[in-house]
């Protein structure tokens, strides 16, 4: 794939700054530019050497871009598709990076002029850290990104997306945007959900202290508080954007917590037992599909260096 020539980030955190050093490592961009909202991220943008400009407005960091990537909660993606859309050059590009695709279409497409071809997209990578110091070249690999065209989408835009991003080592899936929002609910939207919720717990449980939940966290409340530690402003967005595909999966779950209780109040062992084997049989299937590995730590230790976690 011949190098874009100008690709201009919109939001300068972790999915962005990860962008920007993969396209640097493999030369898949001559210019990047860039916008954020804060100065403080704009000056630590260009000191890490990210984009090549910083602009603090949206609207002139798209000038004249084949590549518009749109990496802001999903709550801003409105106002910034008004005040890109005017500015966008025929033929560019615009996609995002946003957990939730049904509400950033309705609210980034109808700001869009004719000409200019709208792939909204979703890479299943990230950590808990944000910003732009927190970005690293192989934050992509072997993750899988979905993107979500819509059905008049020009096949070589999409393919032109879809080459950029194999190149930056994701897997590339196409998906229907309201099929995306369910399959997303179950593996990441509930999950962090709960987590946060289990957090809230331990902090609620006055005889348990802080320190004895901090001392002696096991791997699986640590993991919680792994997932909780990641940015409210995005998760809050999140939730209220998908808040259909969201309520419906925590309705499931919570007929299955009231079935595992009454398993445990009667003493049922062989239920506990059967569903604890089923359910373990998800966990080979992620390892055996290159997307944790089979490590007494579940693969933690590293993570910056293997790529990242979901």
């Amino acid at each position: 794939m011949p190098p874009l020539r100008r690709v201009a980030l919109i939001g300068l955190g972790l999915i962005a700054g990860s962008m920007a050093l993969a396209m640097r490592r493999d030369g898949l961009a001559s210019e990047i530019t860039g916008h954020a909202r804060s100065p403080d991220t704009r000056a630590v943008a260009l000191e890490v050497e990210l984009v090549d400009s910083v602009h603090e407005t949206a609207a002139e960091a798209v000038a004249g871009a084949d590549l518009v990537v749109l990496a802001v909660p999903v709550g801003a993606m409105a106002a910034i598709a008004q005040e890109i859309g005017p500015h966008l050059a025929p033929g560019c590009i615009v996609t995002d990076v946003g957990s939730v695709k049904q509400a950033v279409i309705d609210a980034v497409a109808p700001h869009l002029p004719a000409g200019v071809h709208f792939i909204p997209g979703h890479p299943l990578a990230g950590t808990e850290h944000s910003g732009p110091r927190a970005g690293f070249a192989t934050l992509f690999r072997n993750r899988w990104c979905i993107l979500t065209p819509p059905e008049v989408a020009d096949p070589q835009a999409v393919a032109r997306l879809r080459a950029l991003w194999e190149s930056m080592g994701a897997n590339v899936d196409l998906m229907d945007a309201p099929h995306h929002d369910l399959v997303l609910a179950v593996t990441s939207h509930a999950p962090h959900l709960i987590a946060y919720t289990m957090v809230g717990v331990a902090d609620d449980l006055r005889r348990v202290t802080d320190s004895e939940v901090i001392k002696y966290s096991a791997a699986g409340f640590r993991d919680f508080t792994r997932i909780a530690a990641s940015d409210p402003t995005m998760w809050r967005d999140v939730f209220l954007a998908n808040k259909a595909a969201t309520l419906e999966i925590l309705g499931r779950f919570t007929e299955e917590l009231f079935a595992l209780q009454r398993a445990i109040r009667r003493e049922d062992g062989d239920h506990l037992h059967a569903y604890f084997t089923r359910t373990r049989a998800i966990r080979r299937g992620i390892i055996e599909a290159g997307q944790d590995v089979d490590t007494p730590d579940f693969g933690r230790s590293g993570v910056r260096d293997e790529g990242g976690a979901a």
